[in-house]
């Protein structure tokens, strides 16, 4: 069981090792000692996932007080979330190794700092998902939040402080509503352990069950915050603008999902499905997804600078999954757990993208990427698959998970929302191919009235003098990113097997 304490623990002492050390005058030498560092982490993670029992037992590495351990234990649903965040922490953080190169001589200032909160941050993200109770669970929430502000506010310029100002304060907003139900929790329920079916003592519950809802719907509130659910989302669009692109891939590819576990972890292990189904909290839950999905989407398409479009598109597209959870049924919860997969993937290549054209032409707006497929025409396939994946087109992974979330809904037979959920999910997706294909478009046929850059003589067109493409170590990221996004749309049963087990485990 120490196996788990490596992942944690390692990446955590090389961030604060990369504070202590001396700047090294070679860049490269930094670069290859995040490059070890990350694989090593990566490794450690999946030794566990192949190694460790899923069901196995936990470990207590210290105690708060004598009723609240520092708790791990391994669990499928934990392991998933580790398989996302190792993959997506992986590929962007190689991915950065290129974005931060010296421009025009001059070197990217805070790189040092930034590799050591992107170290920190990991460590964190696999405390939380091997954590085995809300306490443990809670305080590596919080530390998340802490270390990743200054990913966001890495380039010091004012747009930047005042986006990180704004993430931490919804972020605090939204963890002590999530604060008042562990208390609530601790005070009626067996256990803080995560226990399938719920841990709240019917004894102790009878005639306080108002009280037991409200503290789940702030619960329910509190997470949604950091998964971007109406109405407490507006840090999401002003966090990823202002940060650096690999850092906004892993903000809207891994650390929204937090809010995503976390909700699970509350709805599902603590107060149980049971207790909420058919309640007012899940009518209202349920109610707010959806509207983040339509608002979401309509945002986007409204929006022309491309991270900003991205980061509203990831509002939407995260309450899908909360749609899917909202439901409790197990197809709908299948659907949900897919999503996140595909979704993390398929968002990191986007935003990944974003940064290589940002940080090869320095356009940041819609409008200015007529003709960028002449230019830049591996990074925009990328581009167009990942986004062929997020509208849903068959057989691309996004048609999988929401196949299974519109079969969900109608399974539900909740009155009108069996309906409704699946005409939303799918004006969505219309909306999602009309804010994510234009750039496709005219990025590959920018009209007859277009003129490319001219070189040469004469006005001749050379086609490698036009040609911006990013360095291989921004393309292999996207690459990969790009075939798991198309791959698990087309090969869906491994993975749709192992979330059918967590299903039934947690419903």
């Amino acid at each position: 069981m120490s196996a788990m304490l490596f992942p944690i623990l390692f990446p955590i002492a090389a961030g604060l090792l990369l504070f202590v050390m001396k700047e090294p005058k070679n860049r490269k030498v930094l670069t290859y000692l995040t490059g070890i560092g990350l694989l090593v982490t990566g490794g450690s993670v999946a030794y566990v996932l192949t190694h460790v029992p899923a069901e196995g037992q936990g470990m207590t590495l210290f105690r708060l007080t004598k009723a609240l351990p520092v708790y791990f234990k391994p669990d499928r649903l934990g392991f998933l979330f580790a398989a996302v965040v190792t993959v997506v922490w992986i590929l962007a953080g190689f991915f950065c190794f290129s974005y931060m190169e010296p421009h025009k001589g001059k070197r990217e200032e805070g790189e040092k700092r930034f590799y050591g909160f992107y170290f920190i941050v990991y460590g964190i993200l696999n405390g939380l998902v091997f954590s085995g109770n809300l306490v443990t669970f809670y305080m590596f929430y919080e530390m998340m939040t802490l270390f990743s502000v200054p990913l966001v506010l890495h380039t010091g310029n004012r747009e930047a402080v005042m986006a990180g100002l704004k993430y931490l304060f919804y972020s605090f907003c939204g963890a002590y509503m999530v604060l008042f139900g562990l208390y609530i929790l601790y005070r009626y329920g067996n256990t803080l352990t995560f226990t399938a079916g719920g841990v709240l003592n019917p004894e102790m519950v009878a005639g306080k069950e108002g009280l037991l809802l409200a503290a789940a719907f702030l619960m329910i509130l509190g997470f949604g915050v950091k998964a971007g659910m109406f109405p407490l989302h507006a840090w999401l669009p002003t966090a990823h603008p202002a940060a650096p692109a690999p850092a906004s891939a892993a903000l809207s590819a891994v650390i929204v999902k937090a809010g995503v576990f976390g909700m699970i972890r509350v709805v599902y292990d603590m107060f149980g499905a049971d207790f909420i189904r058919g309640t007012w909290v899940q009518t209202v839950w349920m109610s707010l997804a959806l509207l983040t999905v339509f608002m979401g989407s309509m945002l986007a398409f409204r929006e022309n600078v491309l991270k900003k479009r991205l980061a509203y598109s990831t509002v939407s597209q995260l309450s899908y999954i909360l749609f899917g959870l909202a439901l409790l049924q197990p197809t709908a919860m299948e659907g949900a757990l897919l999503h996140v997969v595909y979704h993390a993937f398929i968002k990191c290549a986007l935003f990944l993208a974003a940064g290589a054209i940002i940080h090869k032409t320095g356009k940041t707006k819609v409008d200015g990427l007529r003709g960028i497929g002449k230019q830049m025409p591996v990074t925009l396939w990328c581009y167009t698959v990942a986004s062929l994946a997020l509208i849903g087109i068959p057989p691309a992974s996004g048609f999988i998970s929401k196949w299974y979330l519109a079969q969900g809904a109608l399974d539900s037979g909740i009155p009108v929302f069996s309906w409704l959920g699946p005409v939303v999910l799918l004006v969505s997706a219309l909306l999602t191919a009309g804010y994510l294909l234009p750039v496709t478009m005219r990025g590959f046929f920018p009209g007859s009235g277009y003129r490319y850059p001219e070189e040469g003589e004469k006005g001749k067109k050379l086609f490698f003098s036009l040609t911006k493409e990013a360095s291989p170590l921004m393309l292999v990221p996207l690459l990969v990113l790009a075939v798991l996004a198309a791959a698990l749309g087309m090969f869906p049963n491994p993975l749709a097997d192992y979330v059918s087990g967590i299903a039934a485990e947690l419903l």
